[in-house]
């Protein structure tokens, strides 16, 4: 995490998150960091369908048509995000941590992770295969944690 915040600050690149199934883990594993307020601009934690709508701007028939947790949906958080933050790499995260809410299409476990850096958007699918809550939303936290890496770089 020290390295992270040490290479965005020699970057001078500046982060912001729109948290969903991680509920502002993300952005106090960052904040945690001394350092963190030269490069942490801005996290919402948009845990509900209406949050998502009313704070990101998401299309409500994106999530009517294809539900919260969705490459879609995450796509348009992202976006939005970097409306409202004008950070250089911002990160949305939606998906489902459980133990209950997953389907046998969208199982327990199934995150996307959004990043956006400049222009280039990337949506990434993972599926932790974890059964608890706790050790989902720590794994998403780290994938998050190294895309936002590998965009700095």
């Amino acid at each position: 995490m020290q390295t992270l915040i040490k290479l965005l600050t020699k970057k001078k690149l500046k982060i912001s998150f729109a948290e969903s199934c991680t509920g502002g883990l993300l952005a106090s594993a960052v904040t945690s960091i001394s350092g963190a307020s030269k490069v942490f601009d801005l996290g919402l934690v948009t845990y509900s369908n209406q949050a998502k709508i009313k704070v990101l701007k998401v299309n409500k028939s994106i999530i009517k048509k294809y539900g919260a947790v969705s490459h879609e949906c995450c796509s348009s958080m992202v976006k939005n995000l970097s409306r409202i933050s004008k950070a250089n790499i911002n990160l949305s995260i939606t998906g489902i941590a459980g133990p209950k809410g997953g389907t046998k299409k969208k199982p327990v476990g199934l995150v996307f992770i959004g990043i956006k850096k400049g222009k280039k958007i990337q949506i990434n699918k993972f599926i932790f295969k974890a059964k608890n809550r706790s050790s989902i939303q720590k794994s998403t936290v780290r994938k998050a944690l190294e895309l936002v890496l590998r965009a700095a770089k």
